[in-house]
């Protein structure tokens, strides 16, 4: 299948794994890419730029196709070495950044010197164009079903897809709610050129996480997400837990005199609890809707086959039948 995404990062189907915090490792990334997909390491669950050079190394030996490396700009008193982290980027000769969170603008002249294509995450249309200005190469535009943050304007795929579609001339993939061939069908008749899986790949059998977490995702229903920090502006969607219920039980107490402070048992530290360890109510972690569609845990490979098998299915012969 042949899109403006496959061309532009050189993959064969246009299935884009989204970075994740203490998931985004080699096993997982170099899975993906082996599938025909586009692997991505995630940065920041790294500690330092070194530990980042050695992963990509890592994943280079396990795979010969592209993959790409999550770098999210976050807001911190002491932020990370993100010049050391792109560094390791560029001379472990990745080709693929996704960047999130605050705006890359400082950093894409480096990225681009080095011949590297930026897609950039983004929960509003207002934010796609924004990264189309300062001259992103693509961007992944994430409805209000996806894990993680989706942004503070609630509005779902069904419609910000098509707007993003109006709107954009650069390629954009679809994220949130993406499991199968029929997502990747609805997002290529809604604009755009591939989806970006989170949640679905963390159920698969090479995602470097603890089996209860796969466990989780399977018996959880469309039902079973929670939002928080929304008095905090920092929206998160998680999978319902005792730790998200402790967290939720403090908004409602202290309302809007909320601050960060207040919720750092739940939030701070979780990820290498939850996804090494398994202790899966030690606060909140991401999870998407999209987890109501899923109910195995298949390897990677089995996993874009049958995504491209159904997409083709659908395609071919649903909707070819429909217009003959």
């Amino acid at each position: 299948m042949k899109t403006a995404i496959t061309e532009l990062f050189g993959i064969e189907h246009p299935i884009v794994q989204g970075g994740m915090h203490y998931v985004g490792l080699a096993e997982l990334a170099a899975a993906v890419s082996n599938a025909g997909g586009l692997g991505i390491l995630t940065a920041l669950t790294q500690p330092t730029p070194n530990d980042l050079a050695r992963e990509i190394a890592r994943c280079r030996e396990m795979t010969d196709k592209p993959f790409g490396v999550n770098l999210t700009f976050l807001p911190a008193r002491t932020p990370p070495d993100y010049r050391g982290y792109i560094a390791a980027v560029v001379e472990g000769g990745i080709k693929v950044v996704e960047t999130a969170g605050n705006n890359p603008q400082p950093w894409l002249p480096v990225l681009h010197d080095a011949g590297i294509k930026v897609i950039h995450k983004c929960t509003s249309v207002r934010h796609a164009l924004k990264a189309e200005a300062i001259g992103c190469d693509a961007v992944s535009v994430d409805g209000f079903e996806c894990g993680g943050h989706p942004g503070e304007d609630d509005v779902p795929n069904f419609i910000l897809l098509p707007r993003a579609a109006d709107e954009l001339r650069i390629p954009f993939v679809a994220s949130g709610g993406m499991a199968d061939g029929r997502s990747l069908v609805a997002a290529l008749a809604m604009g755009a050129a591939g989806i970006n899986m989170g949640t679905r790949f963390v159920a698969t059998q090479e995602a470097p996480v603890h089996p209860k977490v796969k466990d989780a995702i399977v018996s959880a229903t469309e039902l079973d997400t929670r939002l928080v920090m929304r008095p905090l502006r920092n929206t998160e969607r998680v999978l319902r837990n005792e730790g998200v219920e402790r967290l939720l039980a403090k908004e409602r107490e202290l309302g809007q005199n909320i601050k960060f402070e207040d919720i750092l048992d739940e939030v701070a530290g979780v990820y290498p609890r939850v996804m090494r360890d398994g202790e899966l109510d030690a606060g909140a972690w991401s999870c998407g809707m999209v987890a109501g569609l899923i109910d195995d845990v298949p390897s990677v490979a089995a996993l874009i086959e049958r995504i491209m098998a159904q997409a083709n299915t659908i395609i071919r012969e649903r909707l070819h039948g429909m217009v003959a």
